[in-house]
């Protein structure tokens, strides 16, 4: 396997996963609304509208990143890994003691897949400078 592949495939792994982490916790979310400590403008109908318009990106991030159009895909996916990031946001709205052990699990993974889509478009861009590299090769 190619190292371009490889990254293609890690990257794929990470976006499954935060697919997967997010769908659980927006489903939790959107059944068990009234246990989770947030603001009155978060609805199940906003949980799950905001799920499909955030995969949606990631989807599009990763199609846009495997076709080699870094400077397409970083954008979406930066804001996609956001996903992940903001549940942690759930935070600020209630103490630590308000969320059960499954609402700190599930805001947790959450947190973990955001921040690993997030570490591997910078490390992707600013590392290994792909954008960069791929203009170099085409010469």
């Amino acid at each position: 396997m190619s190292s371009e592949a490889r990254r293609q495939f890690i990257l794929k792994i990470l976006l499954m996963a935060c697919i997967f982490s997010t769908a659980l916790h927006f489903t939790d979310n959107y059944f068990y609304i009234k246990q989770y400590p947030e603001p009155d403008w978060i609805t199940p109908s906003s949980t799950y509208t905001s799920w499909l318009i955030w995969t949606g990106i990631g989807v599009a991030g990763y199609w846009l990143y495997k076709s080699r159009k870094f400077w397409f895909a970083y954008p979406c996916l930066v804001l996609y890994s956001f996903c992940g990031l903001d549940s942690l946001g759930h935070y600020l709205y209630g103490a630590m003691s308000a969320f059960s052990l499954k609402m700190h699990f599930l805001i947790m993974i959450d947190g973990l897949t955001g921040a690993a889509i997030l570490g591997f478009t910078l490390w992707s861009g600013l590392i290994l400078k792909e954008p960069f590299s791929q203009s170099l090769s085409e010469n």
